[in-house]
């Protein structure tokens, strides 16, 4: 794709996925606007084996955007950064078409692999605010990652995931939780968990309570046969 091409569909990639935006003006003031196309050009500078211009390039957008996308990462068509300050993108990531990333996501390593150390992320998938997906794995398509969590294992496709760490909280539209999901009250597995701990030491706390009880009337009983003796 040529760059006017790319201009063209980055303008028309925020401008859908953005309602903020009211003219193709702003566009080029966006930040995931002009990360993108700093990325374009560093990774060609990457894949010709130019890796200090390219890193010069992409090191010219982290100081204009707040974003910082390595230039051998691979991302494909229609990436949406909304906000985007903090977002970081590791060298091996593979982000795949149509993928939306909010402010502070990171796509990183866990500092322990060799080779592959980045997240691949499938066609679809959104990226909430905040939210760590750390490792080599896959994020499936169509999946979503819920604001603050910590992904550190292979998400399936279709899937929602919460918590630190993130856990799996709806598949193929089926809910594994009780609550309804959305962008404001994400399911709190963390608290699920707490909530049955706590039904269960009180629980345990009424069956110790009971067996005091039970020993305290044993214990009268013997004393009674002694005191018969």
């Amino acid at each position: 794709m040529g760059i006017f091409k790319n201009i063209r569909n980055e303008i028309r990639v925020i401008r859908e996925r953005d309602p903020a935006i009211h003219s193709n003006m702003e566009v080029f003031l966006y930040p995931s606007f002009k990360v993108m196309l700093h990325y374009r050009v560093a990774h060609k500078l990457y894949k010709s084996g130019h890796y200090f211009w390219a890193r010069w390039v992409s090191q010219r957008a982290v100081r204009k955007t707040g974003i910082e996308i390595h230039p051998g990462a691979e991302i494909g068509e229609n990436l949406f950064i909304d906000h985007g300050n903090g977002v970081i993108i590791g060298e091996t990531a593979i982000v795949g078409n149509n993928v939306t990333l909010y402010q502070g996501v990171t796509l990183g390593g866990t500092g322990k692999e060799h080779g592959k150390r980045h997240p691949t992320i499938g066609d679809n998938v959104m990226i909430s605010a905040g939210a760590k997906v750390l490792g080599s794995f896959k994020v499936g398509e169509n999946s979503k990652i819920g604001a603050g969590s910590v992904v550190i294992e292979e998400v399936p496709p279709n899937c929602t995931v919460v918590g630190v760490p993130g856990r799996i909280v709806r598949h193929n539209n089926q809910k594994l939780v009780r609550e309804d999901l959305n962008q404001v009250d994400l399911p709190d597995p963390v608290n699920e968990d707490l909530k049955e701990l706590k039904y269960a030491n009180s629980q345990m706390i009424n069956r110790i309570i009971e067996l005091e009880q039970q020993v305290k009337l044993l214990q009268k009983e013997l004393d009674g046969r002694n005191g018969g003796q």
